[in-house]
């Protein structure tokens, strides 16, 4: 319990373990790890960024005019927040927004972000209301930017929209979220599992997942559970 270790926060700034489970054979060696949570980020304008000189808009401050332009509207109609961190910009979108933002980053001339990278999943278990999360990397080749599209999702109500539509790719990208979170993309076409197999009971990349002592049995193999294994302590 983190209350018990001298000078570290209690729940939920701070939890202890690699993924913060409690129970299970954790043979990782990360079980003495400490991890502070950093507070929810929401960057104020001037947002900056990379290529804006002193006196001028940054690179982050034109793509973010550039989306409320096409927008027709005021940014936070579409994005909850934004977030400047690390040199990297990101949209938090409303998820039933997100399609039409994705378009117009695409689509329209002064944004042009032809490219996406793909699509990831990410669950924060402590984030009442938005556990789940799909991160899509942007780039355009034309202006030479990167951008981060988040969009999140209650874990009682795992549903986004499919973004197919605009980046095909994501197809296989989808999927894989999916497997390993749980998260539905609704209207992708075919939204099975992709890794694991298709009776596979749960989403083993979620941080509530056992960390040990699940028997696995794949492709006729049999694996034994971690706290049945060699000890590496």
């Amino acid at each position: 319990m983190t209350e018990n270790l001298p000078g570290v926060p209690e729940e939920p700034v701070a939890r202890t373990g690699m993924f913060g489970a409690a129970d299970g054979g954790d043979t990782s060696g990360y079980g003495g790890l400490v991890v502070r949570r950093a507070p929810q980020l929401s960057s104020p304008r001037p947002y900056g960024g990379p290529v804006g000189a002193a006196g001028a808009p940054g690179d982050f401050d034109e793509v973010a005019d550039g989306l409320e332009r096409v927008l027709g509207g005021d940014l936070s109609d579409a994005v909850e927040r934004v977030v400047v961190d690390r040199g990297e910009l990101t949209f938090h979108v409303k998820r039933e927004r997100l399609v039409e933002v994705l378009q117009h980053l695409r689509d329209d001339p002064a944004l042009r972000f032809e490219l996406s990278l793909g699509v990831s999943g990410v669950h924060y278990p402590h984030e009442t209301g938005a556990e789940l999360r799909a991160v899509i990397h942007l780039c355009s080749l034309t202006h030479n930017r990167r951008l981060r599209v988040e969009v999140s999702a209650p874990d009682s109500d795992p549903h986004v929209p499919s973004t197919m539509s605009v980046y095909p790719t994501h197809d296989w990208h989808e999927r894989e979220t999916y497997d390993f979170f749980g998260l539905i993309f609704d209207g992708h076409p075919a939204l099975t599992r992709i890794e694991m197999p298709d009776d596979w009971d749960g989403h083993p990349q979620r941080k509530d997942y056992p960390l040990g002592g699940i028997p696995v049995e794949y492709r006729g193999a049999e694996i034994p559970a971690p706290d049945e294994r060699r000890s590496y302590a």
